[in-house]
């Protein structure tokens, strides 16, 4: 499974997507606008790997000229039913759809990752205005202690990854050392029901490419394991969003 097909496994899950993801809390983008000396109010920005458009339809919200880049067609359809009058093109960060020097911020929310950056970073100078700035951002789960720490742990036995303690600036130790990022740390939460938050889960691309039958076993498990921590059906999900921005 290469980084490629198991990026675009969530082409197959646009709905659940975008009807079970969280958003980001509105002091992300005033982080952004402070890290990158400017308002978003008016600027020209371009959101890379938009998927769906959570955080497009924050961007533009915010008064920013936004174009949103999204490789998935699936993806893309989803995206046009929730934000119609917003423009989006297929491409990715490794091959922009976009002229030189026209993008006042660069946005990457939760795709950065998916892209070489032997070919993302000189794509985004290639983009940015003289005085832009490059917006990385990931909304991770909050595993630092209580029950989504043990349900951490359980996902990472799921699918193999290494068993040691989350570490809340992992995010950070990959950026592109060709840039100097300024970064911050914001937590915080949302109430969801039950059946969301299991959607939510399913629709990581680790679950997307795990097999319908092992991602159900573990999923109904873990319907039980919630609900005795959530007997009222609501559950209280605790993230932290990592955001790293370079201006040139």
């Amino acid at each position: 499974m290469t980084i490629t097909s198991q990026a675009r496994s969530f082409d197959k899950a646009a709905a659940g997507y975008a009807a079970n993801r969280p958003s980001y809390p509105p002091a992300l983008l005033d982080a952004v606008e402070e890290l990158a000396d400017r308002p978003l109010m008016g600027a020209r920005v371009a959101d890379i790997g938009a998927g769906t458009g959570l955080a497009t339809a924050l961007l533009h919200a915010r008064g920013a000229r936004v174009i949103a880049v999204e490789p998935g067609p699936g993806m893309v359809s989803q995206f046009r039913l929730g934000l119609p009058n917003v423009p989006v093109v297929l491409g990715d960060g490794n091959n922009l759809p976009l002229a030189s020097e026209s993008i006042d911020i660069l946005t990457c929310a939760q795709a950065w990752h998916w892209t070489d950056p032997h070919k993302s970073v000189p794509e985004a100078l290639r983009v940015l205005h003289p005085r832009g700035a490059l917006a990385l951002w990931w909304n991770d789960s909050d595993s630092t202690g209580g029950w989504i720490a043990d349900q951490d742990a359980r996902l990472r036995r799921l699918f193999g990854a290494e068993d040691s303690e989350p570490d809340p600036t992992a995010r950070f130790r990959h950026l592109p050392p060709e840039l100097s990022f300024a970064t911050r740390q914001l937590s915080w939460s949302r109430s969801v029901p039950l059946e969301t938050h299991l959607a939510n889960l399913a629709s990581y691309s680790d679950f997307l490419v795990l097999g319908r039958n092992a991602a159900e076993t573990f999923l109904a498990a873990e319907r039980d394991l919630v609900t005795e921590t959530f007997p009222n059906g609501t559950v209280e999900e605790r993230y932290v969003v990592s955001l790293a921005v370079a201006t040139r």
